[in-house]
């Protein structure tokens, strides 16, 4: 049915963070089937975010986190996390509306 990767990660550099996210946006080009991207602050928080990707299934999010761009860019992204990050990786099992 899908699957979903929850980031929660904390930074005091979250103008850095952002730009680092848009300059992987630019390079990613198409996005992979299924693909979108959610990123949240914490109100309570606020240097804590949860960044939801969304992928039309496992073996499309583990074929696209192979690729040596997705490794640079979360080795660039732990790097500005004061905590964190901590990955979910989860199988959809319903969505409503469908």
């Amino acid at each position: 049915m899908g699957f979903v990767q929850i980031i929660e990660y904390e930074t005091d550099q979250p103008d850095e963070m952002q730009a680092l996210g848009d300059s992987r946006i630019a390079q990613l080009g198409d996005a992979p089937e299924g693909f979108r991207l959610t990123v949240t602050q914490d109100r309570e928080n606020p240097k804590r975010f949860v960044t939801i990707v969304e992928f039309a299934s496992y073996e499309v999010a583990m074929a696209n986190s192979e690729s040596p761009e997705v490794d640079e860019f979360a080795r660039q992204m732990a790097a500005l996390c004061s905590n964190g990050p901590r990955f979910h990786n989860l199988d959809v099992k319903r969505s409503v509306p469908a």
